[in-house]
């Protein structure tokens, strides 16, 4: 009978006998023929991949989105009027944007190839009673697996025989440390995966000892499998820009089109050349579309993108830099992420004295020395060809102390060689080692558990090199102290022989110890996360810390990084978010500062549920079991050197440094990014106004169409194109991270922006017709080129004055931002061109001006300009008063 995922998902909750029987296997491992039945049956040990979309299917998807079908309904229009340039700019910006939202997605499926990556490996199996190696994809449930230190787990099993057995589980968990693995049966049902200690899973690895495990799980049905699935399951959430976007191009087709219909009713109505009237209103529609907005959007997206790789951030999906500017949650993983991902010594406590290793270094004392000798010599971390420290993270932290105080691990052992020890054992929770000085002394050295150490000694070592009595309830309490603070605390102590023990017998040789102090370890937190948090608090953006680590140990990175204050009720723990129905959960979530010892599943439960409560989501993370959150999330940001392939293809943006700090940059960069897009919205939508109110408001007032198609589509593509993609380029404002995020409901038009799209479109559109009436009624005959002129001009006049919510143009200075200087000045030519060129003369229907006539279009152009200006005079008197 087949062994589903439901008989052994809780498996650390059996017996070993239970575990084999149920798995109708033996300590000997299955029969070669067994295994090949069982592999016919379960099928190979592989991740499988959902339903891939074809490549051509990828890309016609990049055509579906509103705004996109409007742009070729534009194309056709232009076509059809014989505007071929316009049309071939659009068609040209259109498939640009397929092309790059087709790479998106295509290297975006590129996720679960990964994980397959990840799991494929060989792995030894019992067969026949034999040891076998045989290819990972070949394992099947009730395979007897060996392992030992370097070997990558192969699938899920329980362990059956361990010898100082630590697996690294950090890519699956969130552990920092590696998890030293027991035999015995846990009976909690709802014991979190990084407490199943009698459990190994796939995809993660052996970091120390040995041992043996029965498997219980292969392929999708392990707890990788099950993060895969959730990946192939978990849908894509689009960015707050493609929201807006989508709603925006939308409403402004149905705008258009009404509008345009109303002036070809009202000129037929008038009885003026049907003809023209078509024309006009055709050419009008293809005006008031901003068919450079992809371009901009896409082209603002690239040079930040770009802009970023030189700032640590590599940018997979161009979305993304827009994203960070929106996001009111930092959703982060502590390992690696938050902290350095190396265990450190961070407090030590000797002879009544507690500090930092630096403290004790700097101080003479036969106690602080041989505390220092005892973590270098009773510890078995050695340095490899290169340097690079090797051995148990929390070795490491020791050795590396002490080398730091002046005792190195080599310089000791040549003067006192290790003669013998007791290696650690997880029910003795000490390790002991001998070592021989020079007189021929032995001095052994244990270091373990500080209940287990205080135990076993009966004196403490006084600073005169004699002894005196021990305090444990003291040393107790400041033991208490330090875990309180999230160190993981060691004792050490030492004792004299006359020769080596004959009989290495743990209770006789680890007794009468004299006790030399406290060792406080931690995995420390980056110091330049510490002022990236506080800068993401001051832009109104709440860091959140999810991690796989003990509660104590995650209170404590976050009290020290200042994400939390001193209030319990910011932290919830993985079991008790379990007990929380998804209605009872979004009641708190936003309250919420550290989840501890959290499941992959979790994580994505806590993404959710800031979605659903409106928020934006950012989730950083380095391992696979934040892949799935990080492709939910809106912004996902996977750490480049310690992340996984996985939670780099999940992502949208990886950090080169893996430093929390590149986040606030790319946060800063991405909220440029929005504003320059709202800045061409505002000029682009306000130009397009105006050339509304100017076309239909004119004949209302009994004067003639002022322009003529030609002309509508010249301003729209001089205008719209260079000067506006130039805005692209606007150096980041003043104040942008002082200011809180964007309300994730606030339309494209919010803060004013519609507003002004309002009031300067229509003083645009007026002063263009005061020109025509003035003109007529003054008998100037190039009435209608004058007319093109003040309208293409006025909105060169306004893009210079938009480049700041506040800041007037003579403070920004016209060349801080020099594309848009060359565009201003090309635009300009190019109108002059129109006017004064005969051959365009004819192209155009336009008429060379006067000097006088000139002097009064550059007049009129300048009102919106001056107004604008005006404008921004009274916001920055208004902000100075608040």
């Amino acid at each position: 009978m087949k062994v589903t995922r439901g008989d052994v998902l809780h498996g650390y909750q059996k017996t070993i006998d239970e575990a084999i029987d149920d798995l109708k296997s033996s300590l000997q491992g299955l029969s070669s023929e067994e295994a090949k039945k069982r592999l016919e049956e379960y099928g190979p040990n592989e991740l499988k991949e959902g339903k891939k979309n074809t490549a051509l299917g990828m890309f016609l998807n990049q055509f579906k989105d509103f705004m996109i079908i409007v742009l070729i309904l534009a194309a056709i229009i232009s076509g059809i009027i014989g505007d071929a340039a316009d049309t071939v700019a659009i068609i040209v910006i259109v498939v640009l944007n397929a092309i790059i939202g087709f790479v998106q997605e295509y290297r975006a499926e590129k996720a679960i190839a990964a994980l397959k990556k990840m799991a494929s490996h060989t792995a030894i199996v019992m067969r026949n009673g034999m040891p076998s190696t045989i290819p990972g994809s070949e394992i099947v449930p009730g395979d007897i697996v060996i392992l030992d230190a370097g070997r990558v787990v192969p699938a899920d099993m329980r362990i059956i025989e361990t010898a100082q057995l630590k697996v690294e589980e950090a890519a699956l968990t969130g552990e920092s440390v590696p998890v030293e693995k027991e035999t015995e049966t846990l009976h909690d049902e709802h014991l979190p995966l990084g407490d199943r200690k009698n459990m190994a899973y796939k995809g993660t690895f052996v970091a120390y000892g040995r041992g043996k495990g029965i498997v219980v799980s292969t392929g999708m049905d392990t707890e990788l499998g099950r993060i895969a699935t959730m990946l192939q399951e978990g849908e894509e959430v689009k960015t707050p820009l493609q929201k807006r976007l989508a709603t925006f191009g939308q409403r402004l087709a149905y705008i258009v089109l009404a509008i345009c219909a109303a002036f070809f009713l009202i000129g037929t109505f008038k009885g003026e050349d049907m003809a023209l009237v078509l024309l006009t209103a055709i050419s009008l529609a293809v005006a008031a579309i901003p068919e450079a907005l992809p371009a901009v959007v896409t082209i603002s997206l690239a040079l930040g993108a770009r802009k970023m790789v030189k700032q640590n951030a590599l940018i997979r999906k161009l979305p993304a830099v827009e994203t960070l500017g929106s996001v009111t949650y930092i959703c982060s993983d502590k390992t690696g992420t938050l902290t350095l991902n190396r265990m450190t010594v961070e407090e030590i406590h000797a002879d009544g004295i507690s500090g930092p290793v630096a403290d004790f270094a700097a101080k003479s004392s036969l106690v602080f020395d041989a505390l220092f000798e005892g973590m270098a010599l009773s510890n078995d971390t050695l340095p490899d060809a290169v340097g690079e420290v090797m051995g148990e993270p929390t070795e490491v932290a020791l050795y590396m102390a002490a080398e730091k105080a002046g005792f190195s691990k080599t310089v000791l052992e040549k003067a006192n060689p290790r003669v013998s020890e007791l290696p650690f054992d997880s029910d003795r929770k000490r390790m002991t080692t001998f070592h021989r000085d020079d007189a021929g002394r032995i001095r052994s050295f244990t270091k373990g558990a500080v209940e287990e150490v205080l135990v076993k000694s009966i004196n403490l070592l006084s600073p005169d090199g004699g002894v005196k009595d021990i305090d444990r309830d003291e040393l107790k309490r400041e033991s208490e102290r330090m875990s309180a603070t999230g160190l993981r605390v060691l004792a050490v102590g030492s004792r004299r022989w006359e020769r080596i023990p004959e009989k290495m017998i743990p209770e006789e040789v680890e007794s009468d110890l004299t006790f030399l102090g406290l060792v406080g370890i931690m995995d420390p937190p980056r110091e330049e996360a510490k002022e990236a948090i506080a800068i993401c608090k001051m832009a109104g953006i709440r860091p959140v810390m999810i991690t796989g680590d003990h509660p104590l140990t995650a209170r404590a990175i976050a009290g020290r990084l200042g994400i939390i204050e001193d209030d319990a009720r910011e932290i919830i723990t993985g079991r008790e978010l379990e007990k929380l129905s998804m209605e009872e959960f979004e009641e708190q979530v936003e309250h919420i500062r550290v989840y501890a010892r959290v499941a992959p599943e979790q994580k994505l439960k806590i993404v959710r549920a800031l979605q659903d409560k409106g928020q934006f989501v950012a989730m950083t993370g380095d391992g696979v079991n934040d892949a799935p959150a990080l492709k939910r999330a809106d912004i996902g940001i996977a750490m480049g050197i310690t992340g996984t392939d996985v939670s780099k293809e999940a992502a949208h943006m990886i950090l080169l440094d893996d430093n929390f700090a590149t986040i606030v940059k790319a946060v800063k960069e991405g909220r440029r990014i929005f504003d320059n897009i709202r800045k061409f919205l505002k000029y682009t939508m306000t130009s397009n106004m105006g050339e509304i109110v100017a076309i239909v408001v004119a004949p209302l007032l009994g004067l003639p169409i002022p322009l003529l198609p030609i002309h509508i589509l010249w301003i729209n593509l001089v205008t719209d194109g260079v000067p506006g993609l130039a805005l692209a380029a606007e150096p980041v404002e003043k104040g942008i991270m002082q200011r809180p995020p964007r309300h994730p409901q606030e339309s494209m038009f919010a803060q004013g922006l519609g507003t002004h799209i309002i009031w300067v479109g229509f003083l645009m559109g007026f002063a263009t017709i005061f020109t025509q009436a003035w003109a007529i009624n003054t008998d100037h005959s190039h009435w209608q080129t004058m007319v093109f002129t003040v309208l293409c001009l006025s909105q060169m006049g306004h893009v210079l004055a938009i480049r700041s919510e506040k800041e007037s143009i003579f403070a920004q200075g016209f060349l801080s931002n020099k594309p848009l200087a060359g565009a201003f000045l090309l635009t300009f030519a190019m109108q002059m061109a129109t006017i004064y060129i005969p051959s365009l003369n004819q192209i155009f229907k336009t008429e060379a001006l006067t000097a006088v006539e000139l002097v009064i279009c550059l007049v009129l152009s300048a009102v919106v300009f001056v107004a604008v200006e005006i404008e921004k005079y009274f916001k920055r008197r208004g902000k100075e008063q608040l």
